[in-house]
């Protein structure tokens, strides 16, 4: 009976490693179909962008007139001064069309790059771990949208009215170029909205038991600093004004990341005493 039973049982860590080594059809993968699973994620994630890109290249009127609403908000404080954007070479409108297609693809290609991923990923992970990865995967793209939201109405219109007035101050000239705006743009949104999933990685590093809650609490201060410090380097400018609008809604996501991580460790020392 012992034999039987040691011959039939398999261990569980044995179980898992078979597991996280299978594919699809339930056989173990080696290198290569890893490697071939890995190219077929790669080139859906490749098709769904370009089909994004080719929409908004297909609707580029539209497109431009949702992209161009920062910069129309701010044009009613400065009537005075020139604010319509120009292009000073034959080849800067490509550029406009491109930054316009890029950022407008990677918004809306994101739900389906996560989902992608976590297919792929998904076989090499525990049971454990798989209950947070559709969870992880849904916070990701809400972060995402916060933070692209945030930079989009809110961080950019507060970047052009300070470079408006800056220039008033000066007494310059002022002529933006749209190849110029738009990269702005693409990278106040997109920049916000990556920086916004820093909390995750905060959740997600507890859960995983790579960091401790009391160190997280311990190191606040330098926390601050790190914030400001991503705040000089994303804002274009360097004035307290909107280094304090990048930082504040960090700061406050980072503190709710500190409380979901205590209430997840405090979740996962009471399973292990009933255990």
């Amino acid at each position: 009976m012992f034999l039987k039973r040691f011959v039939t049982e398999k261990p569980t860590d044995q179980a898992d490693e078979i597991d996280a080594s299978a594919g699809k059809e339930g056989k173990v993968m080696g290198f290569l179909g890893h490697l071939e699973e890995l190219r077929g994620t790669l080139m859906k994630c490749a098709i769904v962008f370009a089909i994004f890109v080719a929409i908004i290249a297909y609707q580029m009127d539209n497109a431009s007139l949702l992209l161009n609403w920062p910069l129309d908000q701010v044009k009613e404080a400065f009537p005075h001064m020139k604010t319509e954007l120009v292009t000073n070479s034959p080849m800067s409108v490509f550029s406009v069309i491109i930054n316009i297609c890029v950022m407008g693809g990677v918004v809306m290609s994101l739900p389906f790059w996560l989902f992608f991923i976590g297919q792929f990923i998904a076989p090499a992970l525990h049971k454990r771990e798989l209950r947070v990865i559709v969870p992880a995967g849904l916070s990701a793209f809400a972060l995402f949208l916060a933070g692209a939201s945030f930079g989009y109405y809110f961080l950019t219109p507060s970047s052009i009215r300070v470079a408006l007035e800056l220039n008033e101050a000066m007494g310059f000239t002022v002529m933006w170029t749209a190849d110029k705006y738009y990269s702005l743009l693409m990278w106040l949104t997109l920049g916000m909205g990556a920086a916004f999933e820093f909390p995750l990685l905060v959740v997600l590093a507890v859960y995983m038991g790579l960091i401790e809650v009391a160190t997280l609490r311990k190191y606040r201060r330098h926390a601050i600093v790190v914030i400001f410090v991503i705040a000089a380097i994303v804002t274009p400018t360097t004035d307290p004004l909107n280094m304090s609008l990048f930082a504040a809604p960090l700061y406050l996501l980072f503190e709710l990341a500190i409380i979901v991580a205590s209430v997840i460790k405090r979740r996962r020392s009471a399973e292990v005493i009933e255990v």
